[in-house]
C-alpha cells in the first residue's frame, strides 16, 4: 500500500498494515512522530477508518481536537493495530439457500478466481467511550 504523502524511510525495512477507528464523536489526529525522516499525520472523522503502512516500531498518538486545540488522548504500537489474515475455506463456488418466507431455494454463487481477495481481514478494534 503506497502512502500517498511521505513514503516510508529506506532504512524501514520491516513494515505492517495496520487499521485505526475512531469509535468517538469526535475528530481526532493520528499522527507517528517516533520514526526519523518520516511524517506521518491524518485527520481521522468519527466513525471512520484509517488503513495505513507503517514500521513494526512505530507508534500512532491519536490527539483529539476540542474548541481550538487538540490533546494527546492515547498512544498504541502499530504492531496492536495490525491487520491479519485469517486462513479459512471458502465454500464451493455454488450454494443452495432456502427462502422461508416464499418456499422455495435460491442459487447464490461464489466466485473463487481471486481466492486473496475473497479473505476477510481481520483487525484489532478499539473503543473509546466518553
Amino acid at each position: 500500500m503506497a502512502q500517498i504523502l511521505d513514503p516510508l524511510p529506506s532504512e524501514q525495512s520491516a513494515k505492517i498494515l495496520c487499521c485505526y477507528v475512531n469509535a468517538t464523536s469526535k475528530i481526532q489526529v493520528a499522527r507517528i512522530s517516533n520514526i526519523p525522516n518520516w511524517y506521518f499525520e491524518r485527520v481521522v472523522f468519527p466513525g471512520q477508518r484509517l488503513v495505513f503502512e507503517s514500521p513494526t516500531v512505530a507508534l500512532l498518538e491519536i490527539h483529539t481536537g476540542m474548541m481550538a486545540s487538540a490533546i494527546l488522548s492515547d498512544t498504541i504500537p502499530c504492531d496492536r493495530l495490525e491487520i491479519k489474515e485469517d486462513n479459512y475455506e471458502l465454500p464451493s463456488s455454488s450454494a443452495v439457500d432456502s427462502d422461508t418466507i416464499n418456499n422455495r431455494q435460491i442459487m447464490s454463487s461464489v466466485k473463487t478466481t481471486n481466492l486473496d481477495a475473497a479473505k476477510p481481514l481481520s483487525f484489532v478494534g478499539l473503543v473509546s467511550i466518553d
